[in-house]
């Protein structure tokens, strides 16, 4: 299960990028805890690796707003795990990915991902 909590200010990364809400997913080599630029964000901007739960809770706990972590499903098989909606690599799953491409599932099927029309 994935978890995603809203901070309390933005977390400034630079000066042009300040994150406002944060996803985690817990995998083998650790836990990910992708950082998003904008409230209807669909891919984070950076990610970050943690050893356990429990370190990226230290660090970010006290940031995050009163709703605290919320829980959400896992991706579906073969999206991506950053994503907020169902995204995957266009051609991943015949064997030709076209990186940098993406696909979503809308009513059912899977159409090309273009970030203007899906918030």
């Amino acid at each position: 299960m994935r978890k995603y909590a809203w901070l309390k200010e933005p977390y400034r990364m630079s000066d042009h990028i300040a994150v406002c809400r944060i996803m985690f997913y817990e995998a083998k080599e650790g836990v990910w805890l992708f950082l998003y630029s904008g409230p209807d964000a669909v891919q984070c901007v950076s990610d970050r690796l943690y050893d356990s739960p429990e370190a990226l809770y230290e660090e970010w706990d006290d940031l995050i707003d009163e709703r605290g972590w919320i829980g959400m499903e896992d991706p579906l098989p073969g999206c991506q795990h950053d994503a907020f909606i169902p995204l995957r690599v266009k051609g991943r799953d015949s064997g030709k990915p076209e990186w940098g491409r993406y696909e979503t599932l809308q009513d059912g099927k899977w159409i090309e991902y273009i970030p203007e029309r899906h918030p």
